[in-house]
């Protein structure tokens, strides 16, 4: 009936409970619902109208703000933009020079003034009056405000405060052909127009506030109608009923809860925990310690600290208690513990507790195990992970090929021991290296090779085929206390790789059981995988090595440009396709190049030792850096396209042109996975990218060029210590078909001393270091003067080297040198075949001057050949040089781009013999070109005995010419 109190029973499901609630709410004294703002809804609609009226103003004001600051900065940028353009508008100049400026100058300051939106233009003489004006009222006065930086070269803007207007202007400088500034070119907006702008932005921000306002006060009615839903309008006696409903249910629960206060006393406890507790029945107000608690649980109340489901003795029972703190910035404060009654569940917790903590080792074995992707340590990993949370001791032992990271093959009686294990100091088992056999077929060791599955000795001292292969072996074994083996074979894709064995001793009475079969055999074949895999990594790994080892520079080749020292360090995760090499040049240059392929493994050391070889055939070329870059790229995107992979066949056939066998899953002999990581599966893989850094060194000139394609530019280290990192233009890297932009090229000079340091990314930068800051240290490393290229090399390993390198390193530091310049002789040859004869005689002194009389026979031969040519069929201007270095380099150069040739004449040619007698006494001989014109350069030897060398006639005597004719007889069987 209506206005009678709930009680048990009367809340049903649908509308009948909401029914019980409106009786509830009726007789609560006849109390009213809270109304209007004075409800708890209504006193949030409003906050949240206030908070929404805050954040539009705010909003709007901020918006003004921006808004004007924004076109002010239009303004500026505006003005400055007509300004500079005016000044540098062709004739400009001209016309501030002439009789009338004003009247060449007037209509172009009204007709520029129409076409930018600026308030004004104003051009001025040097002294600030106006020549030219928008406002023909103001020429020949002078402008207000100071215009000095303008008339020092500056352009400018500026706030202007003054006659005629506020505006913000900008000055620019108007220079003549000898860069003098000869005006000012001045233009801005006025504050007036720049404030329109703004205004003019108003009503849309007015509405949008207006809509944001409307939309927040929406908002807050919408949240107030599903508070008050939430609430069911619900009084202060309301909330006092649903306090008792839950005093109610708080103590007909069967779990214990207990709320203590931040000083330690009692608040409240429920009618269950009063029961598991046995609390007195004035428990309430009175601190925990008075109650009789065992003392762990009082620490944990008082303590303020988290506990889930500890187990905590309470007379005869054990319960299991819950502790969170009651409030988030008190966690020392009051807390609140629930508990309940596990005394049922102790004997199945023991053995939920076993399985949780071999679940737990598993997961341990699965991130401990196989770290390294080395074979021993990896084993070593397998007998640490168990000990002694499962075994005593633990045995490891693989076949021989396996530890060498080749196929297992062999007999599996035979294995290497590679992890020994166990508690204490002293081990009875065999140590780390020995061979062990397994030569009687009933030992567990055998049996487990033979069915490929774990086998249990509960009982070592009744296996008598285990004593009997060892007798004194298994005598000291069970002298040590272990009374209990399990042998587990490793296996991996159905291969045995060794054997496993988990020994128990003194410290585990318990021995092995058939539960722990399964367990066993999970983590042997956990531990399998990882030795397969670091056994195939180590296969391909020292593969790898081999082939990169084999590819790199062994010894650096002779030269006088530079002295050089390098380092390279293979990644110990994977070998990578670094690569360095020093190649001499014509004219005593020398080529540094270093690079770096994308990708780590066999792959990419093969792909380093093409590209390294391209360098070298590509330099022989004697190209500039840019260009033998770009015929680098180009061959590298050509042989991505001719390496392609094959189509992948139909399932179930072959691959085209496949021999259908030895695929990576075939279960045989082959690779697997570590084949695929190789050259991929069934086809070729894709020529990968790379960078790469090139610099040619002239110790002539002691120019460096430079020229990089993706690959961090060298470190400059002057000789005084200082460091510096030339600015290269990066370029794209080589290989992934970008070159449709050319590489571009750095010059820098050297002082005789300085030292080039390159390297890859792999000495500074890792996963662990950004690259900034690796050049932050390797300029640390390289500002000590005085230290040769070795030392230096040293030091920057010292301070840059990872403990592991996930990349290779390679480093490669010069030290430049200087040709003394009294070695070094130049001539310009008119265009006169008659200057031919005058050259070669002051070539000839000159090398008497450098102790070479003995060649010059041979150079005054080679350099009328050189020069003849150079006049016949080249352009002016003709240039000689020589240079003596460790060989005597002449070089001839023209301005024509056309390249000789060499040919054989007929016996009764007169002439074309030339570049033949060239190619008979010189070491080498070749062509360079340059941006306009080529260079014809020979090397001839400084050393008696020589090919071409002083004594040698066998090029003359193949020519039919009779030794010690002169150069000019020479000259005309030449020609």
């Amino acid at each position: 009936m209506e206005g009678a109190p709930a009680g048990p029973g009367t809340g049903r499901q649908g509308g009948k409970e909401r029914t019980v609630t409106r009786r509830v709410d009726r007789s609560a004294g006849g109390t009213r619902r809270p109304t209007g703002l004075r409800s708890v809804a209504g006193q949030v609609f409003l906050f949240q109208v206030l908070i929404a009226l805050l954040i539009v103003v705010a909003a709007a004001l901020a918006l003004v703000i921006q808004g004007r600051s924004d076109a002010e900065r239009d303004a500026r940028n505006r003005s400055l933009a007509v300004a500079t353009s005016l000044a540098h508008a062709p004739g400009m100049a001209a016309a501030l020079r002439s009789p009338d400026p004003t009247t060449a100058l007037q209509p172009l300051a009204k007709g520029a003034r129409h076409g930018s939106g600026v308030d004004f233009i104003a051009i001025l003489a040097p002294d600030g009056v106006r020549v030219a004006d928008t406002d023909p009222t103001l020429i020949g006065l002078r402008a207000p405000g100071d215009i000095t930086r303008a008339r020092a070269g500056e352009s400018f803007t500026e706030n202007f405060h003054g006659a005629p207007r506020d505006s913000v202007r900008a000055l620019a400088p108007v220079r003549d052909a000898h860069g003098a500034v000869i005006g000012v070119v001045t233009s801005g907006i006025e504050v007036q127009t720049v404030g329109k702008s703004v205004e003019g932005r108003m009503p849309l921000l007015l509405t949008a506030a207006a809509g944001g306002v409307v939309l927040a006060v929406g908002g807050a009615g919408l949240v107030s109608t599903r508070l008050r839903r939430q609430t069911h309008g619900l009084g202060p006696a309301e909330m006092t009923r649903l306090k008792e409903h839950h005093e109610a249910v708080l103590h007909a629960v069967k779990e214990g809860v207990l709320i203590v206060a931040a000083d330690g006393r009692l608040l409240l406890a429920n009618d269950e925990a009063r029961r598991l507790l046995k609390l007195p029945a004035d428990a309430e107000r009175r601190h925990v310690r008075e109650l009789g608690l065992e003392p762990r649980t009082a620490a944990l109340l008082l303590s303020g600290r988290t506990a889930t489901d500890e187990v905590h003795p309470a007379g005869d029972r054990l319960i299991a208690v819950n502790v969170r703190p009651t409030g988030d910035d008190a966690p020392d404060g009051g807390c609140v513990m629930t508990m309940r009654d596990t005394t049922e569940l102790t004997a199945l917790t023991g053995r939920a507790e076993v399985a949780r903590g071999r679940l737990r080792l598993l997961y341990e074995a699965g991130t401990r195990i196989g770290t390294t992707l080395d074979v021993v340590r990896t084993a070593e990993e397998l007998a640490d992970v168990v000990v002694p949370r499962f075994s005593d001791h633990v045995t490891v032992e693989l076949l021989d090929p396996v530890v060498r990271g080749e196929e297992p093959s062999g007999a599996y009686t035979r294995m290497r021991r590679v992890a020994v294990s166990g508690r204490g100091q002293g081990s009875p088992f065999q140590p780390v290296g020995d061979v062990i056999r397994f030569v009687v077929p009933g030992t567990p060791m055998a049996a487990a090779l033979d069915a490929g599955r774990a086998v249990l000795r509960a009982d070592l001292s009744e296996t008598r085929d285990w004593r009997a292969q060892d007798p004194d072996g298994g005598e000291l074994v069970l002298s040590q206390g272990m009374h209990s083996l399990l042998t587990v074979p490793l296996l991996a894709r159905g291969v045995v790789l060794g054997l496993v064995n988990f020994w128990r001793g003194p410290d585990s009475p318990e021995p092995f059981g058939e539960e722990d079969l399964s367990f066993a055999e999970e983590l042997a074949a956990r531990a399998a995988l990882a030795i397969d895999n670091a056994r195939r990594f180590t296969r391909e790994h020292s593969m790898a090595v081999s082939l990169q080892r084999s590819l790199l520079p062994r010894v650096l080749p002779e030269q006088n440009a530079v002295s050089v020292s390098y380092r390279y360090l293979p990644a110990q995760a994977g070998v990578g396709g670094d690569w360095f090499d020093v190649i001499p040049l014509p004219g005593a240059r020398v080529a540094l190049v270093v690079g770096d392929v994308v990708g780590h493994g066999v792959h990419a050391a093969a792909t380093m030792g093409r590209l390294r070889t391209a360098v070298g055939n590509f330099s022989a070329l004697d190209l500039p850096p840019d260009e033998l870059l770009g015929h680098l790229d180009e061959l590298l995107d050509r042989l991505g396209e001719e390496n392609e992979p094959a189509p992948v066949a139909p399932e179930g056939g072959p691959a085209a042109g496949g021999t259908g066998e030895g695929g990576a899953g075939d279960g045989g002999n082959g690779d697997g996975g570590a084949a695929a990581a190789g050259a991929g599966a069934g086809g070729t893989q894709r020529v990968t990218g790379a960078t790469c850094l090139y610099v040619i060194y002239d110790p002539a000139s002691g120019v460096c060029t430079m020229s990089s394609a993706g690959h961090p530019g060298p470190a400059l280290v002057r000789p005084d210590g200082s460091v510096e990192f030339p600015s290269v233009p990066p370029g794209l890297p080589l290989g992934y078909g970008l070159g449709t932009r050319p590489f571009a090229s750095v010059r820098v000079k050297l002082e005789p001393g300085s030292k080039l340091v390159l390297f890859t990314d792999g000495l500074v930068e890792d996963r662990t270091r950004d690259f900034d800051t690796g050049l932050a240290l390797l300029r640390t490393a390289l500002a000590r003067p005085d230290r040769t290229p070795e030392q230096t090399c040293a030091d920057v390993l010292a301070e840059l080297l990872f403990p592991v390198p996930s990349d290779d390193i390679a480093l490669l530091v010069a030290r430049t040198r200087r040709i003394d310049p009294e070695r070094i002789a130049e001539w310009e040859v008119p265009d006169d075949p008659a200057e031919v004869s005058r050259v070669r005689n002051a070539a000839a002194e000159r090398l008497a001057d450098w102790g070479l009389e003995e060649i010059g026979f041979t150079a005054e031969l080679v350099l009328s050949e050189l020069i003849t040519n150079a006049i016949r069929y080249g352009r002016p201007p003709v240039r000689v040089r020589l240079i003596h270095d460790r060989v005597l380099i002449c070089e001839v150069s023209d301005g024509s781009s056309t390249s000789p040739h060499l040919r054989h004449a007929a016996d009764t040619d007169e002439g074309g013999r030339g570049l033949f007698l060239v190619a008979q006494f010189a070491e080498r001989w070749g062509t360079r070109y340059a941006r306009r014109g080529k260079t014809i350069w020979a090397e001839l030897p400084v050393s008696p005995g020589a090919p071409g060398g002083p004594g040698d006639t066998g090029g003359i005597e193949a020519l039919g010419v009779i030794p010690g004719l002169d150069p000019d007889t020479l000259d005309d069987l030449a020609g």
